[in-house]
């Protein structure tokens, strides 16, 4: 059974950092690309960050400008999302995804999920 587990989310204030991990079981995670994906209130599912699967490739969002890293540990079975310069309109519930070989953009393109954590960012 694969397992896609995020922890990290919390309450932080405008201008902080916080660091998202997505632990992950029952897949092969080295062959797997993994994103993180984001949805406010009343929003769309937003495309956050992807990394390849031996972490050599990354892509952001447009509206990350530099302020979001992600990186993976293939060893822990893990990805992370650092998460600098926070800003209000950053507050959502953060998701991990995993899909085979190649990264992607489009969530719908994703195979697993994990249940999301809440990050909320305070003015």
């Amino acid at each position: 059974q694969v397992r896609l587990v995020e922890s990290g989310g919390r309450l932080v204030q405008a201008g902080g950092s916080l660091r998202l991990s997505c632990a992950t079981s029952g897949l092969t995670f080295s062959t797997y690309a993994m994103g993180w994906f984001r949805q406010a209130p009343g929003k769309e599912r937003e495309f956050v960050a992807t990394i390849n699967s031996s972490g050599g490739s990354t892509y952001y969002g447009d509206f990350m400008r530099g302020r979001f890293t992600i990186s993976r540990d293939n060893g822990k079975n893990t990805v992370y999302l650092q998460m600098n310069s926070l800003k209000p309109e950053d507050t959502a519930v953060y998701y991990c995804a995993a899909r085979p070989s190649w990264s992607s953009r489009s969530y719908a393109t994703y195979d697993y999920w994990g249940q999301g954590t809440q990050v909320t960012v305070s003015s």
